[in-house]
């Protein structure tokens, strides 16, 4: 059978299930960073690429396997990965039906990949209909695979991070080392095989403009993170803490394609932790500066790494959003979470941000492991006193990959049954339980800390005096939608 294409990328995704229906009006639309990426390495690499972005386009796990069945490819990958660390492993139970669709309805091998693949490969591997699980970055797994593949043998020994079942034997080989120069591995995106008009950025993204929120970018401008907190699993991928950077003459050329080829003004950085090395940032923010473009950057930063005195080259670089992780307002949970920093340090940071005129999107987490009733308001009443003009509120999730995942399984806590039950929107969303508090009184904390922020005259007041009496309505509307929980019964 002849093959037009060696491989096709799928980006998996289920709004409705994920997010309910806040998904319809206020979630982003992000476009796949990393799968376009491996495309354009891959096509570098002389291989026929094609992707679906089976989220973007909201297509049914058949529609995804019918389109495959037109291209005919070799190899179709699921690349598991979206652009937070939790949006890995909330879109497997999508995954699953769209690897038993492809296997159904194609005749091409199936590979399953991204960050959930890599925590948890085995496992993976005898849950999913796939013929192959990719345990770690990818895009030296997948070339060797599909040279394989190309050759018509059946002999894997040789494909780094590759397991897959032989003879009713699970096999796998080691991982393939990390991409050290990533500036080669990692060049200007693929975007011309995305769907570049249905990416949408977050709504509070574009609080200056809530009418133009297509089209979306997301770049990259490094890899994983120095740091290793609990709670989080964003080096799953990658084995061990560390960063790696593209150079900053490669970020703003990608910059440069979104803007001038794609018409993009709202850009995500995906970095786990942009701010970070001043070298690096700054450089790409001295650069911008120099293009002149009209640009609404959003970006990760961390308390303790940000400079006052390069705020102001930052926001006139385009840089209208900074979200800090700040987790918890009590010093003693928050350090058991490996965050060591002051509340003063905290409240003297955001407020010198806002002065620059850039947006602080702060980042709270309820019900970690030593949290009680008491410890989640101080968060709240932090998080109010703050005033951020956005914050994201989450539950303390065992997410695979993470610190909290192992702990979880030692100490044999309840984990959702589910995969899109790890999803912090999700009807069937189940938080860890915390040493003194139940899972049941962290999710309804935080469920009602949502609505008591986003319903605060105060709130709603700066709002409306920073952005209009439009966008203070478009929350009003917003806080309108109450998430509906199986564990809370409404």
């Amino acid at each position: 059978m002849k093959r037009d294409t060696d491989i096709v990328l799928i980006n998996p995704g289920d709004r409705k299930q994920v997010y309910q229906d806040l998904g319809k009006d206020y979630s982003a639309i992000e476009p796949p960073f990393w799968i376009a990426v491996i495309a354009a390495y891959l096509r570098n690499s002389g291989f026929r690429v094609s992707i679906i972005d089976s989220n973007a386009e909201n297509i049914t796990p058949e529609e995804t396997a019918e389109r495959v069945k037109q291209i005919n490819p070799l190899l179709s990958a699921v690349i598991v990965y979206g652009s937070q660390p939790s949006a890995s492993t909330q879109n497997m139970t999508i995954t699953g039906k769209i690897c038993k669709a492809l296997k159904g309805n194609t005749s091409s091998k199936v590979a399953i990949g991204g960050l959930h693949p890599s925590a948890l490969p085995k496992q993976t591997l005898n849950e999913e209909n796939v013929d192959f699980v990719i345990e770690g970055e990818g895009p030296y797994t997948l070339t060797s695979l599909i040279e394989v593949l190309r050759t018509g043998k059946t002999d894997y020994s040789a494909v780094p991070g590759l397991w897959r079942l032989e003879n009713g034997s699970i096999k796998n080989n080691p991982r393939a080392p990390l991409i050290k120069y990533l500036d080669k591995v990692l060049p200007v995106a693929a975007w011309d095989l995305l769907p570049m008009r249905v990416y949408k950025a977050h709504n509070w993204h574009c609080f200056d403009d809530i009418n133009n929120r297509i089209p979306y970018g997301a770049v990259y401008t490094s890899l994983g993170c120095p740091y290793s907190c609990v709670f989080c699993c964003i080096n799953a991928p990658f084995g061990k803490p560390g960063i790696r950077y593209r150079s900053p003459e490669l970020v703003v050329k990608e910059i440069e394609v979104l803007v001038e080829k794609n018409g993009i003004k709202n850009i995500k950085i995906v970095d786990e932790l942009f701010v970070l090395n001043e070298k690096h940032y700054m450089t790409i923010v001295d650069m911008l500066i120099r293009r002149g473009y009209d640009l609404n950057i959003w970006a990760y930063a961390r308390v303790d790494t940000v400079k006052t005195e390069n705020l102001e080259k930052m926001k006139k670089a385009g840089i209208n959003w900074l979200a800090l992780g700040i987790e918890s307002a009590n010093p003693d949970v928050r350090d058991g979470a490996s965050k060591r920093m002051r509340t003063r340090d905290i409240k003297n940071v955001v407020q010198t941000i806002q002065n620059a005129e850039i947006r602080v999107i702060g980042n709270f987490i309820f019900g970690l492991p030593d949290d009680t009733l008491e410890t989640m308001q101080e968060n709240l009443d932090m998080a109010i006193d703050l005033n951020c003009e956005f914050v994201n509120f989450y539950c303390a999730m065992a997410y695979p990959g993470s610190k909290l995942y192992n702990i979880a399984i030692k100490e044999v806590w309840e984990l959702p049954k589910e995969w899109h039950g790890f999803s912090q929107h999700s009807y069937e969303m189940l938080p860890l339980p915390t040493k003194y508090i139940n899972a049941k009184e962290v999710l309804k904390f935080r469920d009602d800390a949502f609505h008591k922020y986003f319903e605060n005259p105060n709130y709603l007041t700066m709002i409306e005096k920073k952005f209009g009496k439009h966008v203070k309505e478009h929350i009003q509307e917003m806080t309108k939608t109450r998430l509906k929980r199986k564990l809370l019964g409404n």
